[in-house]
Parts: C-alpha cells; sequence; structure tokens
C-alpha cells in the first residue's frame, strides 16, 4: 500500500538528535553507533534547526579536508531542512525525496519532532510505485 501514513513509515520513534555545537566527529560517531545516516541538529528547547547527513560528512567535510573534531554541525548542516507532516503518505515522500535530490526527511507536527524517514524505509511496492510513475513522466 502506498498510502501509508508517516507513523507506519517511521521505525525510529526517538530520532538520533544533537545540538549545533556538537562536533562532525560526534556526530558521525552517534550516526554509527544508532546504524543510522542521518542526525538532527535541534536548539536548546529541542525544535529542529538543522540535519546532518552521511553525504554532508562527505562533500562539506572530506572534499574540503576539514576537521571532524574541530568543526561544529552548525557549520555544515543543512539549515531549515524539509519536512513532511504526519497527514503526508510514504509516496509523497518518496516523490519528495526524488525530486529534491535527498534520502533523508524529517517528519514533524508542528514545531514538535515526530522522527524522520529515509530511503530504506519504504518498501519495494512503494519504490516501484515511484518509478512506474517516472517512466509515465519521462514518455509524456
Amino acid at each position: 500500500m502506498t498510502n501509508r501514513p508517516m507513523h507506519e513509515v517511521m521505525h525510529r520513534r526517538s530520532p538520533v538528535t544533537l545540538r549545533p555545537e556538537a562536533t562532525v566527529q560526534e556526530a558521525c560517531i552517534a550516526m554509527r553507533n544508532n546504524r543510522v545516516g542521518a542526525v538532527l541538529v535541534t536548539d536548546h528547547a529541542g525544535r529542529l534547526i538543522g540535519i546532518f547527513t552521511g553525504r554532508d560528512a562527505v562533500a562539506r567535510m572530506l572534499a574540503d579536508a576539514r576537521d571532524p573534531r574541530a568543526t561544529m554541525l552548525r557549520d555544515v548542516m543543512t539549515h531549515r531542512p524539509t519536512c513532511l507532516g504526519p497527514q503526508h503518505t510514504a509516496i509523497e515522500a518518496l516523490r519528495l525525496m526524488r525530486d529534491s535530490g535527498f534520502r533523508h526527511v524529517p517528519v514533524m507536527h508542528g514545531e514538535q519532532l515526530l522522527g524522520i524517514v529515509s530511503r530504506g524505509d519504504f518498501h519495494g511496492h512503494e519504490t516501484a510505485r515511484l518509478d512506474d510513475e517516472s517512466v509515465l513522466w519521462e514518455r509524456l
């Protein structure tokens, strides 16, 4: 079913979060230890202010030869990431990821951070539907 709501897609109810003052090394350790591809960056009140992913580690750290022990997340995270609400469906999340070129989407209810979904959280039939849609649009 491609109409699964976000709460059914999210496997981890409590996403991995860090403050913007945390170092990239701390973020990478947290991602490794929790077996996730992204860390959500939150302020002192728990509000989402950014996201740091494995892609960011490569493109913004390794490629620029920055020191992960001295670089803070606030300097290399994606600020104000695109989010979805819990009312959105699996196919809507997949379309957003495809159209925007990213693999992780935070799920928010207003200002409350509910979780995060990643490309790997979706079922094969959901990604197959997205592929079918893409082929259809290419033919039009």
